[in-house]
C-alpha cells in the first residue's frame, strides 16, 4: 500500500537531494521522510473512521447504556472498548472519568475506560499500524482492551470506593442514571464536514509529536548500531520488562511521539514485548495523570491504580516476549 512512499523517499533523499545511499545520514533522512508521510496519512484516515464511530456512539449514550442495564460483567469490556474509540490521552481522560463517576457508573467500570483510553485510540492505532503493521496492531489493540477489562474488574473487586475523595463520594451519592442524551437532528452525511475538521485538528494537534518522535527514531536508526541495547535489556534479562515499566512511568509522551522511537528500539535489539511494555507505561501512566487524579482519588488509591496497571503491563510485555 505504501510502496510509493518508499519510492518517493528514495527519490527525494538519494535522487533530488543527492545524499549517497547507505550512508548514516541518508538512512536517517530516508527513514524520516517515509515514516512521516505514511503515519500522517494513516492518522488522518483512522481519525476520520473514529469520528464516524463517535458520531454513532456519543458519550452520553454509552454512559446511560452502562449505567442502566444488567450486562452480566460485560460492562467492563464495553467500557474498555469505549475507551479504545475515544480520542483521549491519559490526562484528557480524567474529566470524562469524573463524568462517569458522577453518572453513577461503578468505579471498576470507570477504571476500565481510564486504563484503555490512552493506550488504544486512533492516534495509537494509526502510528502503530504505520510502524509495526496490521498483525501487531491487532495484537496490541486487543491486549490494551483486555488489559483495561481485567484491570477494571480487579479494581472493582478490591472495593476501593472509600478511597475516593469526599468530593467524588458526594457526587456518587447525588448521581442520577437518567439520560440527558437527545438524538441529534443531523445525519451522518451532514456531519462529515465536522468529522473531517476534527480529523484535521487531531492531525495538527499531534503533528509536532509525530515529527519529533520520528526525528528521534530516524537519528537512532541511522547512527546507533544494531544490537546496541541487547546487553542491557535483551531477551535473556528477566528483569528487563519490569525495569522498562518502572523507568517509563515518570515519563510522559503520547503515542505519536513514542511509537516511532519504539520501532527503532526493536530494530536495534530490544525485544518487542519489552518495547511495548515501555510504550504502554509511558502513554498509559504518568506523573501529570497522577496530579489530575488527585482531585478524585486519595494518594493510596492512585498508587493502587498505578500498581495494578503496571503489573498487567509487565505481564503483557513478558507474554509478548514469549510468543512474538
Amino acid at each position: 500500500m505504501f510502496e510509493w512512499t518508499q519510492l518517493f523517499a528514495d527519490w527525494l533523499i538519494y535522487g533530488l537531494i543527492g545524499i549517497e545511499e547507505g550512508t548514516r545520514l541518508g538512512n536517517a533522512l530516508n527513514f524520516f521522510v517515509y515514516d512521516v508521510i505514511k503515519i500522517m496519512i494513516l492518522l488522518f484516515l483512522i481519525s476520520m473512521l473514529m469520528g464516524v464511530v463517535n458520531a454513532w456512539f456519543p458519550v452520553e449514550r454509552v454512559r446511560d447504556f452502562i449505567s442502566s442495564r444488567k450486562l452480566y460483567g460485560m460492562q467492563y469490556l464495553l467500557a474498555a472498548i469505549f475507551g479504545a474509540v475515544t480520542p483521549f490521552c491519559s490526562c484528557s481522560s480524567v474529566p470524562l472519568f469524573i463524568g462517569f463517576v458522577k453518572g453513577g457508573i461503578p468505579l471498576g467500570v470507570t477504571f476500565a475506560f481510564l486504563i484503555t483510553s490512552p493506550l488504544v485510540n486512533e492516534v495509537a492505532i494509526a502510528v502503530f499500524l504505520g510502524v509495526f503493521g496490521l498483525k501487531l496492531t491487532i495484537i496490541y489493540a486487543t491486549t490494551g482492551i483486555l488489559l483495561g477489562t481485567l484491570g477494571g474488574y480487579v479494581l472493582e473487586k478490591l472495593k476501593l470506593d472509600h478511597l475516593l475523595t469526599d468530593w467524588v463520594q458526594s457526587l456518587q451519592r447525588n448521581s442520577s442514571a437518567t439520560s440527558d442524551f437527545e438524538p441529534g437532528e443531523q445525519s451522518l452525511w451532514q456531519r462529515m464536514p465536522e468529522i473531517s475538521r476534527e480529523a484535521v485538528s487531531i492531525l495538527k494537534a499531534v503533528g509536532l509529536y509525530v515529527l519529533i518522535g520520528i526525528g528521534i527514531g530516524a537519528g537512532i536508526h541511522g547512527y546507533v548500531p544494531e544490537g546496541f541495547f541487547e546487553p542491557y535489556i535483551g531477551p535473556e534479562n528477566m528483569l528487563a520488562v519490569p525495569m522498562a515499566v518502572i523507568l517509563a512511568v515518570p515519563l510522559y509522551a503520547n503515542a505519536a511521539g513514542i511509537v516511532p522511537v519504539i520501532q527503532v528500539f526493536v530494530a536495534k535489539g530490544i525485544p518487542i514485548g519489552t518495547a511495548i511494555a515501555f510504550m504502554m507505561a509511558t502513554i498509559g501512566l504518568s506523573i501529570p495523570e497522577a496530579a489530575l487524579l488527585k482531585k478524585v482519588m486519595s494518594m493510596k488509591l492512585i498508587l493502587i491504580f498505578f500498581g495494578v496497571v503496571s503489573v498487567f503491563i509487565i505481564i503483557s510485555g513478558l507474554f509478548f516476549n514469549l510468543v512474538l
